[in-house]
């Protein structure tokens, strides 16, 4: 593509340069993905007001995410495998949002493992955590996080259990993939993902293989992997984590105000209105829809953001405006960085800032700290 002017032209040229397993992986939701798709179009159907003769001038979309400056209300949300989109992904996409100053979150399940970030980013970046049946390796974690110096801790809660994604199962996908004819096949049509991950050690969970005892390689981290997530997980293991981490916790997977409430109650700094990106329960609600009433409840006392089917700019605006103090985005950035690498995370936040910035003139808004909802059309947005 000669112009690169949407996330869906990101998406568009990764799906043509990221073999079709790993690419399924980012673009899928479990079961029928009606949660998946309806994370986009619950924010097509809100709708914006627009305003006329205001002063625009001077506008600013800076703010603060958990005490730390941001150059607009937006972070990396923590994706698994991100090194599989494009060779040693994750570093790449630390880097990008680094430069535009926006935080980036390294998932637990990420291939390029926390000391590779840290090593070859300066700014602070969060980092992710799982609830697994190991709470010695979870404890290793997040002590390696801190010698990482992560300025914040993010436990999502919400994979308990795995929700089921058909087309993972039809693609082969696991640990190692399998090497099924189609799959070859297919990687022979992507000679540049090929030669990057040619070219470089990282291609295996590089925060869990060789951290944990009898975990040297891909084969024996499946077997371990299917094991680990804990359907136990409680409220009482976020007081010990956080006890453990000491520094600022962010929780997510919230979607229902009593799940809310009680987070408030655990001392943790923000949540994330989630539903994991519609991996888990099909016929969940949008997140969006979920983000009024949880602000309605708690907005006062804890930082409420969230994540899930942010596209654009406006959708960013949408969800400030119905009370999130700061959005996530997942499968945007991943498009980009399948697409282009860390030019194409560059883009992706290019695009988000522009489209932004200029809806929020349209509005008649020049403080992206002020919007509330009365930038909104009556009737439109969830309420």
């Amino acid at each position: 593509m000669s112009v690169i002017a949407s996330i869906e032209d990101l998406r568009v040229l990764a799906k043509r340069r990221v073999p079709r397993m790993f690419y399924d992986y980012a673009d899928s939701g479990s079961w029928t993905e009606s949660t998946y798709r309806a994370n986009e179009t619950a924010f097509a159907n809100i709708r914006l007001r627009q305003r006329v003769a205001v002063n625009i001038e001077t506008r600013s979309l800076r703010t603060q995410m958990v005490g730390q400056d941001v150059a607009m209300p937006v972070a990396l949300a923590p994706t698994g495998m991100t090194g599989m989109q494009h060779a040693d992904g994750e570093i790449l996409a630390a880097r990008a949002a680094q430069r535009f100053n926006v935080p980036f979150t390294l998932s637990t399940m990420s291939i390029c493992s926390i000391e590779d970030v840290a090593a070859n980013t300066s700014a602070p970046f969060w980092f992710q955590l799982y609830v697994m049946r190991d709470r010695g390796f979870m404890e290793r974690l997040i002590d390696r996080a801190k010698a990482a110096k992560c300025s914040a801790l993010m436990l999502t809660l919400d994979l308990q259990v795995l929700g089921q994604r058909h087309k993972d199962l039809k693609n082969g996908l696991s640990a190692p993939p399998k090497p099924t004819l189609t799959n070859l096949i297919n990687l022979m049509t992507k000679p540049r993902w090929c030669l990057g991950m040619l070219g470089t050690k990282r291609r295996q969970f590089g925060n869990i293989v060789g951290h944990v005892s009898g975990v040297e390689d891909m084969t024996s981290l499946s077997a371990w992997t299917n094991e680990q997530f804990d359907p136990r997980l409680n409220w009482n293991d976020v007081e010990w984590i956080k006890k453990r981490w000491g520094g600022k916790l962010v929780l997510k997977g919230i979607l229902d105000v009593e799940d809310a409430r009680i987070a408030v109650n655990t001392g943790a700094d923000a949540i994330i209105v989630s539903n994991h990106g519609g991996r888990q329960l099909d016929g969940a609600m949008a997140s969006i829809e979920a983000v009024p009433p949880i602000a309605d409840a708690v907005g006062r006392r804890i930082e409420v953001w969230m994540d899930g089917g942010i596209r654009s700019g406006q959708d960013v605006l949408k969800a400030v405006a119905l009370g999130a103090k700061g959005t996530l985005i997942g499968r945007s950035f991943l498009y980009g960085l399948g697409a282009l690498g860390e030019a194409g995370v560059t883009r992706c936040l290019e695009i988000i800032r522009n489209e932004l910035d200029l809806t929020m003139a349209f509005c008649g808004h020049t403080d992206i700290r002020k919007v509330d909802r009365k930038i909104l059309i009556p009737g439109t947005a969830p309420a």
